[in-house]
């Protein structure tokens, strides 16, 4: 009898023994084919939803178990299956005792939920991994190179229905039908849905939709449009006007949707449109009496080049970008807050080219007092946080994601961040820093010698790189900032141009070829690709001249269509059909007030009767430009407003002291007409005409006469009763 030590050592010997029996027998019983981590399980755990920022894949994980945001770093991944937990979510010796397996399949409790079935393919696929011996990587592995969809456009009935393909290709030019590990989204699902199976379907609203394919961090995108059922003769596109280039682009997609255009508004409308849009300000009558007695052709033509010279031009455009790039005076200091709005007043007076006003801010240098640029990277200390503000404003990619993981819509990562952010790196200053929430001293800026950026996880130094191309590269003693705004402005950089003509195109009229206008990428397709290459092939070729970009789009015959919808284009609202109308900006209805009235708005910090377009900060006081959705000047630029109407304006029109005040004035315009000879019949047009830049129609005038006849109603009273009424109405505060 063996003792009892060598009884012991003879159990544990036949217990390797069968256990490595049964590993091998498991493996011998599986298919010849090795499955990879990274090209099969990775994509099933985002099939399934597991790394999904909702789930494991949020910043902190779920329970304990933390997966990489969309499997986008496979290596974190494989150490959080087979490392963490003790060994205890994997089990090569008896796969099905895994935990991966068991509380995905819901054999077990999981927060989760059940994602897959245990009888189907997933499961069978990441069982077969973890009997093969959760292997990370085969040698010589292929490596996936692109992902396509087919179809890439597609025209749909109402309920029609498509399925997609999606074709993954390897470097080993071999292919593979990916369509069941794909993720699918719509950019429109009210106008094209589509299942997690990649079928898309049809609704019975006219429009487009992008439906994105999304595997392995690679995107292909299907461009689907549902026209209007009915059909239109294509003699109507055909013979309608083309002013410039534009018009012909739009009429084309509009004939591919079976959309038709309103009709040309009125010249009263356009009139008052086109000095809103580029000096952000009324016409007076005197200027509407002279356009209406000019009969020559070239009327528009001349009233646009004469608007884009006047001095409003130049601090209602600067207005604008003075939202996307003015910080909080508290913060970086009152008197680098003026300089800033200076500077880019001064680039707008002087009509700079818009590459020559992005390279001076981006390479900025010297004092915060005397060169207001500089006031940038006062407020933006560090290099990651310029990479968002310049990548988002003169890119059009919104980087943000990407600092912490890879983009989950575009190819982004880290490595492009922090890649970018490194032409950052060397910004050196000196004096009196942040001292908030009064910052008042002077700071200079310079080029450190040295500096660097590391990526958060690697730890490794990243040499500045540009997001694509080539970036022309200085001596060692150049500021890298130099580099970078040789490569933003560059010819090669289609982003640039874009990004800045969408901008415009929205302003001008009503919405964005790509909405939001600074969020560029595959997934967000432009309504108009051909329109948006073609006004920004036409900027690069006019030197840039934004002034020039204005007069183009402002020139075409789309931009004065009316906005009355048609039976044929009344659910169009991106396609430019008609004309989509805006609120006015908070500074333009204010001004308008005060010019109708001829009572100045008192404003702190800037010289007596300045306008509100002139005011360099919005923390001056103004209860008008606040309930008007001026920006919070607590928030970080860029700020973006918004058109929207509230209660809150409409409550401040009409029961606002301050507008009462302007109205009732002893010294203002309404005290002026009233005591004036005028008949009553001439002051209600010359309202009109002050307000709405037209006369009125004869039952206007009827309201307005009946105002002047009631018993008593003093003659200044039904002056001032009718001005008011006027500024209450949306013709007053839209431009049409």
């Amino acid at each position: 009898m063996l003792p009892a030590c060598s009884r012991f050592l003879k159990v544990i010997v036949a217990g390797f023994v069968w256990l490595g029996l049964t590993v091998c027998a498991r493996a011998e019983g599986e298919p010849n084919d090795a499955v990879s981590f990274e090209l099969d399980i990775v994509p099933i755990l985002t099939r399934l939803g597991c790394n999904a920022g909702a789930c494991h894949g949020k910043a902190r994980g779920q329970n304990g178990f933390q997966l990489s945001l969309l499997g986008f770093y496979p290596d974190f991944d494989y150490a959080a299956l087979t490392q963490e937990a003790r060994g205890r979510r994997v089990a090569p010796s008896a796969p099905e005792s895994s935990l991966l397996l068991k509380k995905a399949a819901g054999l077990v409790p999981h927060g989760g939920g059940k994602r897959m079935e245990p009888d189907g393919a997933h499961y069978d696929l990441l069982r077969r991994w973890i009997a093969q011996g959760l292997r990370r990587a085969q040698p010589g592995e292929r490596v996936l190179e692109q992902v396509s969809v087919t179809p890439t456009d597609r025209t749909l009935a109402y309920h029609e229905q498509q399925p997609l393909v999606v074709m993954a290709r390897y470097s080993d030019g071999s292919t593979r039908d990916v369509t069941g590990l794909a993720a699918f989204q719509s950019n429109e699902s009210a106008i094209v849905a589509v299942d997690p199976a990649g079928v898309m379907q049809a609704s019975m609203l006219p429009g487009e939709a992008a439906v994105m394919a999304r595997y392995m961090g690679r995107i292909a995108v299907c461009n689907v449009i549902i026209p209007l059922p009915g059909s239109v003769s294509a003699d109507l596109y055909e013979h309608l006007p083309r002013h410039n280039f534009i018009d012909g682009l739009v009429w084309n997609k509009l004939q591919s949707l079976g959309i038709t255009p309103s009709m040309p508004a009125p010249e009263s409308t356009w009139l008052r449109r086109v000095y809103v849009d580029i000096i952000g300000r009324l016409p007076n009558p005197d200027e509407i009496r002279e356009y209406g007695a000019d009969s020559s052709t070239d009327r528009r033509a001349r009233v646009i080049e004469r608007l884009l010279g006047r001095p409003e031009y130049a601090d209602y455009w600067a207005n604008k970008w003075a939202d996307l790039l003015r910080p909080n005076p508290y913060r970086v200091g009152i008197k680098a807050v003026f300089n800033y709005d200076a500077w880019i007043r001064d680039a707008f007076r002087k009509n700079k080219p818009y590459d020559q006003f992005v390279r001076e801010l981006v390479t900025a240098q010297g004092s915060t007092w005397h060169n207001g640029a500089v006031t940038l990277f006062r407020d933006r200390r560090e290099p990651d946080e310029i990479t968002t503000i310049v990548s988002q404003l003169f890119l059009g990619i919104r980087l943000e994601c990407a600092k912490c993981h890879h983009h989950p819509f575009e190819k982004w990562g880290q490595e492009d961040f922090y890649g970018l952010a490194a032409y950052f790196s060397r910004i050196g200053h000196k004096g009196q820093g942040i001292s908030a929430p009064i910052s008042g001293g002077e700071e200079v800026f310079f080029t450190a010698t040295g500096g660097s950026v590391k990526h958060p996880l690697t730890g490794e130094v990243l040499p500045p790189k540009p997001l694509f191309g080539e970036a022309p590269s200085g001596n060692a003693e150049e500021d890298p900032r130099e580099g970078l705004a040789r490569w933003l402005t560059s010819p090669d950089n289609s982003y640039f141009p874009r990004v800045i003509v969408n901008r415009v195109w929205a302003d001008l009229m009503g919405r964005g070829i790509v909405e939001p206008i600074d969020d560029l990428r595959a997934t967000n397709p432009p309504t108009n690709g051909p329109l948006l290459d073609a006004l920004a092939r036409t900027f690069v070729e006019q030197k840039f001249d934004l002034k020039k970009l204005i007069q183009t789009i402002t020139s075409s015959y789309v931009y004065g269509l009316s906005s009355l919808p048609t039976e044929r284009n009344v659910s169009d609202t991106r396609n430019y059909s008609r004309h989509y109308r805006q609120r006015l900006r908070g500074e333009t209805l204010l001004d308008a007030v005060c010019d109708i009235t001829q009572v100045a708005e008192p404003f702190s910090g800037v010289a007596p009767g300045s306008r509100a377009m002139e005011v360099w900060t919005h923390r001056t006081d103004s209860l008008f430009l606040d309930s008007f959705g001026r920006p919070d000047p607590n928030r970080d630029p860029p700020c973006e407003r918004t058109g929207e109407t509230t209660v809150v304006q409409v409550l401040h029109l009409m029961n606002s002291p301050g507008i009462h005040g302007k109205v009732a004035s002893d010294t203002g315009r309404v005290a002026r007409l009233a005591a004036s000879e005028k008949s009553p019949r001439d002051i209600i047009g010359e309202l009109y005409l002050l307000t709405y830049a037209r006369l009125p129609a004869d039952d206007e005038y009827a309201v307005g006469e009946k105002l002047f006849a009631e018993s008593g109603v003093s003659r200044r009273q039904a002056v001032e009763d009718l001005l008011w009424a006027l500024f209450n109405t949306p013709e007053f505060v839209f431009k049409d």
